[in-house]
């Protein structure tokens, strides 16, 4: 009896080592591609609310230049302020009418690298909409 489990041992033997050998690369990658993804997901996050601060901030501007500038300036403050993975950020404002009650609508492009070999590089979009207060005041 004791020699069939000491053979029953000794045939095990290195079968510890060999499944690691195996399943590491596995879980390795895995792991890689968790992370990948995670990046993503902050990065959409990240344009999306970087779309609604720059909608926000174009409708609080007097002229369509002002809006336009204000718009670039919120979406690129709004992604360094939140350590984003997005890089180059563009930023296209659609300002129709800044008239109480119009709609300035944002779009949100950037770059995110993913840093997982295989899966290369994403570009991230967002857009968001905002309404010109009904009840701003006239500029002076």
């Amino acid at each position: 009896m004791l020699a069939r489990v000491a053979a029953g041992i000794s045939r095990d033997r290195g079968a510890a080592t060999t499944e690691l050998v195996l399943a590491a690369p596995l879980l390795i990658l895995l792991t890689l591609v968790a992370v990948g993804f995670g990046k993503l997901a902050g990065a959409r996050l990240d344009a999306d609310e970087a779309a609604h601060q720059a909608a926000r901030a174009a409708t609080l501007a007097r002229t369509t230049g002002e809006a336009g500038s204000d718009a670039g300036r919120a979406a690129r403050q709004s992604l360094a302020g939140a350590g984003s993975s997005c890089s180059d950020p563009r930023v296209a404002p659609e300002v129709g009418d800044l008239a109480p009650g119009g709609v300035v609508r944002v779009t949100v492009r950037c770059h995110v690298a993913l840093d997982v070999p295989g899966l290369g590089d994403v570009d991230v979009e967002a857009s968001a909409s905002s309404v010109v207060d009904r009840y701003r005041g006239e500029q002076l």
